[in-house]
C-alpha cells in the first residue's frame, strides 16, 4: 500500500520517521533547534514538539515558545504537535498559527478510566476549519486504560473515521510495542494508514516496520536518547543507527507492497 496522496504530499516517504522534542533542559527551546538541526542532518523526516517535561509546570506556553523559535529558524524538517494530556483546541490552534503540517493526539476514540475523553463538538469544527492538518490519533493508547465493556474494534472505527492515521502504542514510553497487538490493529484498520507510537529500537524497528502494509511511519523518542533517558539532549549517532534500519525497511515496502 502506498501513501495516501495527503500523507504523500507531507512525508513523501513510507515508513516515514517522527521525532520527538521532549522540551527538556535548563534551556528547552534551544535544545528543541539543536535536536531538529541533528534529525534533519540523519534524514529523519518531522518532528513532534510535545509539552513532556513541560507538564504541568508554570511556564504553559513553552510549546508556543519552541514553536515561534522553530519557525524562525526555517527548519526543512516537517512539524507537529501534541499537546498534553489530549488538548485538542490548543494543538489545532497553534497548527493553524504556526503552518504544522499535524498533530498528535494520544487518543482519538475510545472511554478511558483516567475519565479523559476526547470527543468535544469542537473537534470537528476544528477538522472542518483546519482539512489540511493531518491528524494522527491513538486508539487504546500508552498510560489509558479502557473502561470495561470497552470494543477495540468498535474504537477502531470510529478512530478511522476522526484521524487520518491512527497510532498503535505498548504500555509506556520507551516500551516495546507489542507485535501482536501491531498485527491486529494493522488487519483491523487496514487499509487506513498506521504509525507505531512507542518503543521502536534498531532491534526491534525493521521487524515491526515491516509487518504490515499499512504501517506507514513512526514516532520515535526515547531511544534517540542516551540511555532512553527522555531528559537527555539526542544523540546523533543513536538517531542514524536506528536510521540504518528504517532504510532497510523502506526497501522492503517497496519491493512487497
Amino acid at each position: 500500500m502506498q501513501l495516501n496522496s495527503k500523507l504523500w504530499d507531507v512525508f513523501k516517504k513510507k515508513p516515514f520517521v517522527l521525532g520527538m522534542l521532549h522540551l527538556a533542559g535548563e534551556d528547552p527551546v534551544a535544545r528543541a533547534i539543536e535536536e531538529i538541526e541533528i534529525y534533519q542532518s540523519e534524514g529523519v523526516d518531522g518532528v513532534i514538539v510535545e509539552n513532556y517535561h513541560a507538564f504541568p509546570r508554570e511556564d504553559k506556553d513553552i510549546v508556543e515558545k519552541t514553536l515561534d523559535a522553530i519557525s524562525s529558524s526555517n527548519p526543512a524538517i516537517t512539524m507537529g504537535i501534541n499537546i498534553l494530556p489530549n488538548e485538542v483546541d490548543p494543538a489545532f490552534n497553534l497548527a493553524q498559527i504556526y503552518g504544522a503540517k499535524f498533530i498528535q493526539l494520544d487518543h482519538i476514540s475510545g472511554k478511558y478510566a483516567r475519565n479523559q475523553t476526547l470527543y468535544r463538538e469542537t473537534y470537528l469544527e476544528h477538522k472542518q476549519e483546519n482539512p489540511e492538518v493531518i491528524v494522527m490519533g491513538g486508539v487504546w493508547p500508552k498510560y489509558y486504560e479502557p473502561v470495561p465493556g470497552s470494543a477495540l474494534v468498535t474504537d477502531l472505527q470510529i478512530g478511522m473515521q476522526r484521524a487520518e492515521v491512527l497510532v498503535v502504542t505498548g504500555r509506556g514510553t520507551g516500551q516495546e510495542t507489542p507485535l501482536d497487538k501491531i498485527n491486529l490493529f494493522g488487519k483491523t484498520i487496514d487499509p487506513h494508514p498506521m504509525v507505531i507510537g512507542a518503543g521502536l529500537n534498531p532491534q526491534n524497528a525493521y521487524e515491526q516496520l515491516t509487518s504490515r502494509s499499512n504501517t506507514v511511519g513512526c514516532i520515535v523518542g526515547s531511544c534517540f536518547k542516551p540511555d532512553k533517558n527522555t531528559r537527555e539532549k539526542v544523540d546523533s549517532n543513536l538517531v542514524q543507527e536506528f536510521m540504518q534500519e528504517v532504510h532497510k525497511a523502506r526497501d522492503y515496502h517497496k519491493s512487497n507492497y
